[in-house]
Formats: C-alpha cells, structure tokens, sequence
C-alpha cells in the first residue's frame, strides 16, 4: 500500500483507478483516459495533485539561499509571484524542477512526489551556512482546476473570486489557509489551489457539482506533453543539464554563483544536445527510449504518446544540435518517417507547434 492523499476515497468512490505513482496511490483514470483529456482541453477538469512536496523557506538567509539553490533567480519576481526554475549538482544535473512562490516572509516551494526524500535531503545539505528553517507541510492539499471553463466554473467556489480571475498567469495571492495561484501543467487557462486537507474533500466535491469533471494523471501526462512540458525522470533528471532538457530560458547567469553554473558554463563552451518535438502521420505511437535518427546525428525520445487534440503522435526527444527537418524513428526494428517541430504542440487547445 502506498502513501494516500486526504482525497484517496472520493477517487474511489467516483471509480478512479488507482495505480502506484511515486510512491503514492493516485488515479490514473476515471474510465477513459483520452475523454478525460478533451474535457480539461474543452470544458474544465480537476487533478488531485496532493501528492506533489510543500516545503516552505523562511528565514533571514532564506534569499541568499534560494539565490545560490537554483538556476533561475528568486530576485526576478516580487511578493505575490511565481517562478519556475531547476536546482542543479555542481555537475549541472537537474536535482529537482519546481515552482517557488515569493511570499510576503517566506518562499513556498513545490516540488515532485518521486524525488521526496532525495529533495528534502539536498536542501538540509546545501542549507549549511545559511539562516533558513526548511519545513514540509503535509498538512495541505493541492487541487489543480484546468481548461477554458475553469475559472468560470470555479470562482464562485473560490475564496475572492474576482481577484482570481483578475491573477495573471504565475501570479498569486493568499486567503487565510488558501493560496490560490495561475499556474498549472496543461497547457490551458486555470487555477491550482493549495489548501488544507481537511477542506479538500468537499472543496472537490462542490468542484464536481459545478460541472468539473474527475481527471486522473493519465490525461495530465498527455496533456503536459502536447504542452510541450518536462517530465521529471523522463525529459530530464540528475544526468540531464537545463541546456538539454530545452529550459535555457530558465537559466539567469548574473553575479550570483549558482550550483552547477561553472559545468553549465563549460558546457555551452563545448556544446551539448537539445529537446525538441517530433510529431508522427503515420500510424503507431511514439515512446520513449526510442530511437531518433536525424540529418545531424542520433538522438532518443524522452517522452512520447498519442495526442488526443491532434490526432496523431507526438513526443519530445533529445538529439544533436542542429537536427531539423525530416527525420526517423525506430519502431519495432523498423524505421518510421517524422517531422523535427518546435514545441509546444498544443496550447489553449490549439495546434501552436512550427517545423524546424
């Protein structure tokens, strides 16, 4: 038996099927995986995402640390907003990707299931030196609501419904225990909600009686994937620097000496391999663990699957730097045709992907 959200119950009772993730028993589905999909791209869909690790930063050293921690720079957003960003091994490897939120006293991070103990054990470590109290609060929950209706459907369960509806995307604010952020991993409009536990339970049943439909993180991976967004463990993890894993955008090289910086400076200097998107016509579904073969060399697919916006098959993949145009992939021993694109694929529930 794994580790239960405060929501494990209703998942069953709506008849989820519960499968291990991380460590954690969490819904894969609620019947059909690609109808679930069409809802969040369509209508408005909810994610139990409670599993997901809430540690909070505080301290006077809490900014000089999170400064040194990660690759992007907690100084380009003020109070009330979010920021993206990896913390990296000296040898420039992604520990961990995360959301940090920048709080009027502290930093609320969050970070992924799968690498818990291994995340809580880097930030104790990398902590020495600075005056931060790290703390996890298992004590929340996370409720994710995605797609075009969302926030129609659920602001009038909202606390301060107007002010969630007037957030832009990565903004946030708080009401008493809630905070409520314009964040999310679909590629769509919405709002992820942290809340407490206790209130979980019929904060997502009042969600579900106001026409939002039960999704299960099966149709949060196709969906992260047509949207062109990073799997921990899959796109990128210890072995794998930003510069590879298509999150340039997410490094700030200003005066600030962040972990892994010298390794991801050598590595621009020597080159590296990049992410990019393959889309399939022909019939079959792309994986990952596949091989690529390009104008410029060989690559791999990191993520792959069918979309079910598009109708066709998608993925991402790492290959050599300079690879466009037309390409192949290894399937069964035998070579399928594909085109190099730029992702993301899908976003707003439109194709939004160009050819390299």
């Amino acid at each position: 038996m794994g580790h239960r959200t405060p929501l494990y119950d209703a998942h069953l009772a709506a008849g989820g099927k519960m499968v291990d993730f991380g460590g954690w028993d969490m819904p894969i589905n609620y019947g059909s995986q690609i109808e679930e999909h069409h809802q969040v791209r369509r209508h408005a869909g909810m994610f139990d995402v409670s599993h997901m690790n809430v540690v909070d930063v505080s301290g006077t050293g809490a900014r000089d640390f999170l400064r040194r921690l990660l690759a992007n720079d907690v100084d380009r957003v003020e109070q009330g907003r979010a920021l993206y960003s990896a913390m990296l091994n000296e040898q420039g490897g992604v520990v961990d990707d995360l959301i940090v939120y920048r709080r009027a006293q502290d930093y609320r991070l969050i970070l992924n299931c799968g690498t818990r103990e291994k995340d809580m054990a880097w930030l104790q470590q990398q902590s020495a030196g600075f005056d931060v109290a790290i703390n996890a609060q298992p004590q929340l929950a996370i409720i994710a609501i995605q797609g075009p209706n969302a926030l129609q459907l659920a602001g009038p369960l909202l606390p301060e419904a107007e002010a969630v509806q007037a957030l832009k995307p990565f903004h946030f604010f708080e009401s008493g225990d809630w905070l409520l952020a314009r964040t999310g991993y679909t590629g769509e409009d919405g709002v992820e909600v942290i809340l407490p536990a206790s209130e979980a339970v019929e904060f997502w049943q009042k969600l579900h009686a106001a026409g939002v439909a039960f999704c299960g993180l099966g149709a949060r991976d196709t969906l992260r994937l047509e949207a062109g967004m990073n799997l921990y463990g899959n796109d990128m993890d210890d072995t794998t620097t930003p510069l590879e894993a298509g999150m340039a955008w997410t490094l700030v090289f200003n005066d600030r000496d962040f972990i892994g910086r010298a390794a991801l400076e050598a590595q621009q200097v020597r080159g590296h391999n990049v992410l990019v998107g393959l889309i399939m016509e022909a019939k079959g579904v792309l994986r990952a663990h596949q091989k690529v073969f390009t104008n410029a060399g060989e690559g791999e697919i990191t993520s792959g699957s069918f979309s079910p916006t598009l109708g066709i098959s998608v993925a991402l993949a790492r290959v050599p730097v300079g690879s466009a145009g037309d390409a192949e992939v290894e399937i069964r021993n035998k070579k399928v045709p594909v085109k190099i694109v730029r992702p993301p694929f899908v976003r707003n529930g439109k194709q939004v992907f160009k050819l390299l």
